[in-house]
């Protein structure tokens, strides 16, 4: 109820709601540009040449923006322990959690995952993948499990606000930061970093190891071969976590005291 509202709200100023999208997705597809740019220069980037790279910006794009698109306004958590509103989210008769993820709406939000969708399309529609019944269901898969794991990304990274009340910006490092080292081949990063993707923060799973078996590229991990089917897993895990911080966070939150 509380995001139909934010959403009629929103509706009402229309052409404002349209340019704001707009201005939104032409923001979001800056990174692309970026990206397309580079490739004007060289003719692969880790090895991977441009269709293989807008199909990591586009699954990336894709499941990050739908994460911030449902659970995204979780991040004002810090401001409502500020103030104290926070209490009255607890004592309605709704999941605080709910709550939080439909507190302040945005569907204009939905500019970014429109813009990685089309440059997805873009890239499905070059790509020489042989396309067997196991790699095309990979892609709902991972578009799916991605947008899992970043919503219970964004959920663990803002119960730190519990704790630290100005710790947002630690949140948006692992989330936003997240989607845009996703946006890259792996091999153009450190071996530590990569296994840290797999091993840590499970970020790794929202499209670089279900994309190697997709697009038939080699792990620079040599993982075994179940990892890159593992992302159901993945999310499930990250989900369970998530929950456990946000319970915990819950049960150490004392009030403003005034």
């Amino acid at each position: 109820m509380t995001a139909a509202m934010w959403t009629r709200s929103a509706m009402a100023y229309r052409t404002s709601f349209v340019l704001m999208t707009v201005g939104n997705l032409a923001a979001t597809g800056m990174d692309f540009v970026v990206i397309a740019l580079m490739f004007r220069h060289t003719g692969s980037l880790g090895g991977w040449g441009l269709r293989e790279v807008a199909f990591l910006y586009g699954t990336a794009g894709l499941a990050m923006g739908l994460a911030d698109l449902l659970v995204g306004s979780i991040d004002k958590l810090g401001e409502r322990i500020r103030l104290g509103t926070l209490d009255v989210v607890l004592v309605r008769p709704a999941p605080a959690l709910a709550q939080m993820a439909a507190d302040r709406f945005a569907l204009r939000r939905i500019g970014r995952p429109l813009q990685a969708s089309a440059v997805l399309a873009w890239a499905l529609a070059g790509l020489h993948v042989d396309w067997t019944w196991d790699r095309v269901l990979l892609l709902p898969v991972m578009a799916v499990c991605g947008t899992v794991i970043f919503a219970s990304l964004f959920v663990a990274g803002s119960c730190l606000q519990f704790w630290a009340a100005d710790a947002a910006e630690v949140q948006n490092t692992v989330t936003y930061g997240g989607a845009t080292l996703l946006q890259y081949p792996p091999t153009v990063f450190a071996r530590e970093l990569v296994a840290g993707t797999v091993f840590g923060v499970p970020l790794a799973f929202v499209n670089w190891l279900p994309a190697l078996h997709v697009l038939g590229r080699p792990d620079p991990l040599h993982l075994p071969e179940a990892f890159r089917f593992a992302s159901p897993a993945a999310a499930a895990l990250a989900a369970a976590a998530a929950g456990l911080l946000w319970r915990a966070g819950l049960r150490s939150y004392r009030g403003t005291g005034s």
